[in-house]
């Protein structure tokens, strides 16, 4: 990996940096960077368990925004495609997904597939406000459910 990011990866796990760092790593993880935001929020919450619900929240707002991104791009490249080839693209692979509109984002919590159905969503036109509801309900669900699963494994400082 470049120095550059082995240096921002380390900057951003210090301890002192807290919450600013759930966000930015959550909103980083969203994209189609290959990266979880979960040991974070866990590590945080470890650290400091008073933060347990700022913590899912702000990483809720940070991946939901982080898939907001990614909705962008999606949208942003089938403008690209249709401009470079002089008309609209048909994307009838992708008739299933169409069905289910925005309300697939509920999937974006997904391991693998979760980042990249946002810039599919995108990709389709999908009505934007609808689709970054359903992507923060699904991410929201995500790491609370995570979250307290890792607590509840690993046992410890937290007092709830």
């Amino acid at each position: 990996m470049p120095d550059w990011f082995n240096h921002l990866m380390q900057l951003l796990a210090l301890p002192e940096f807290g919450l600013s760092t759930v966000f930015v790593v959550a909103f980083v993880s969203a994209t189609l960077l290959p990266m979880g935001s979960e040991p974070a929020v866990f590590g945080l919450i470890k650290l400091n368990p008073e933060l347990f619900w700022p913590a899912i929240l702000v990483a809720t707002a940070g991946n939901t925004l982080g898939g907001a991104v990614s909705w962008a791009m999606g949208l942003g490249a089938h403008k690209a495609v249709d401009k470079a080839r002089g008309h609209h693209v048909d994307v009838r692979a992708l008739a299933w997904l169409e069905r289910f509109g925005p309300k697939a984002c509920l999937l974006s919590w997904l391991p693998v597939v979760g980042d990249p159905l946002c810039a599919v969503a995108g990709w389709l036109k999908f009505p934007f406000w609808p689709c970054v509801l359903y992507m923060a309900i699904g991410k929201f669900a995500r790491y609370l459910t995570m979250t307290a699963a890792l607590l509840w494994f690993f046992p410890g400082a937290y007092q709830g």
